[in-house]
């Protein structure tokens, strides 16, 4: 959890902690760690270096965790807003509505993920909202599926039944008696999924198909200094290495979910 807020409060934050602008060049490209070199309105300190622009990489990764996390959690909420709406509907209704839901979602989890959103992008732009719109579609799918068969097995449980022979409607039963039931399993694919959206963005990114300079973000960030590796400089694996602390953090949280589940579940 700490590691999840240290990250939520450089992306609140960040943009006021920056010592320079996103876009300003303030040194020369690839400066060390913590290296000041001296300017015209006196010294300038960089902690973490400069990118190959001259940019504070510090800076850049501040607004990058603002872009980035941003992004990933407003797409992850969409997909889960609509592959759990439909993933109840479809085990509450079953019938036709299950079979034109479920059909739907094969045929869009039949193409690859990665060359579906590289056509859709290349067609549309990799203007921000196209690229939430994109990444949710693709996500909503496996959501659907996680959703439904959790769903199916908690129409088979008594209280279910006993609901429907009050006359509740399918509206009350989805969210009085089979979302609540369901909370804690979503919770963890709701961690997971954002994990796969934050890494998938960034390899969007990191092709140049995904969040667009002049804007920070840690998987462009990769790639605009992927080249000084050759020159022993690396500047290029702090924003992965952000990207990896955020990941791990998320999935620590996401066992520890899990196995206090499994604690109760035992008790």
């Amino acid at each position: 959890m700490a590691i999840i807020l240290a990250y939520v409060a450089a992306a609140l934050f960040g943009p006021f902690l920056a010592p320079y602008g996103q876009t300003e060049v303030a040194g020369d490209q690839w400066t060390p760690l913590f290296w000041s070199q001296p300017g015209p309105d006196g010294d300038a300190f960089f902690l973490l270096g400069t990118d190959h622009l001259g940019r504070d990489l510090l800076t850049r990764l501040l607004y990058g965790a603002r872009n980035s996390i941003g992004i990933a959690l407003v797409t992850t909420l969409l997909a889960f807003a609509a592959g759990v709406g439909i993933g109840l509907l479809a085990a509450t209704k079953q019938g036709v509505v299950d079979q034109i839901a479920s059909r739907s979602i094969d045929v869009l989890m039949a193409f690859p993920s990665l060359i579906f959103a590289l056509m859709i992008l290349a067609v549309l732009g990799s203007s921000i909202p196209v690229l939430i719109v994109v990444i949710a579609l693709l996500n909503m799918a496996s959501v659907f599926r996680i959703t439904r068969a959790l769903a199916m097995d908690l129409e088979a449980q008594d209280f279910v039944d006993v609901a429907k022979l009050r006359g509740e409607s399918a509206l009350w039963i989805m969210r009085r008696e089979l979302l609540p039931n369901a909370m804690v399993p979503l919770a963890a694919e709701f961690g997971l999924r954002f994990c796969f959206v934050l890494l998938f963005i960034a390899s969007l990114s990191f092709i140049g198909l995904g969040i667009q300079p002049p804007m920070a973000d840690w998987g462009s960030m990769v790639r605009e200094n992927a080249s000084a590796i050759s020159f022993g400089v690396f500047t290029p694996l702090i924003p992965a290495a952000a990207i990896a602390g955020l990941t791990i953090g998320v999935n620590l949280v996401i066992d520890w979910l899990t196995n206090s589940r499994s604690v109760g579940n035992e008790a």
